[in-house]
């Protein structure tokens, strides 16, 4: 694999684990009957709702699969979404 192959791999695969940590994201909150873009706006209040949120939103399912508090928070601390991470676990405790 040339470099430049190896490239477009590792931004393919990282683009797919953040739409998998997104799904997580989702999923949590549907199962807590919490709005993802409404916790989405409180942790990042200058920025625009992420397709990637909004696919994953239009995407979601309402059946419930469990997630583990401290999983999301882990996923979710692991691709630098620290203020994210923040809302959820006021959110958690609020549970």
């Amino acid at each position: 694999m040339n470099n430049e192959n190896r490239d477009e791999y590792i931004i393919k695969r990282y683009q797919q684990d953040e739409q998998i940590m997104v799904q997580l994201f989702v999923q949590w909150c549907i199962n807590y009957n919490l709005d993802p873009a409404e916790l989405y706006q409180r942790a990042y209040p200058g920025q625009l709702q992420s397709p990637v949120l909004t696919h994953a939103i239009e995407q979601s399912d309402a059946e419930e699969l469990a997630i583990d508090h401290h999983t999301l928070l882990d996923v979710l601390q692991l691709f630098g979404n620290d203020d994210l991470a923040f809302v959820v676990s006021e959110e958690i405790e609020k549970l």
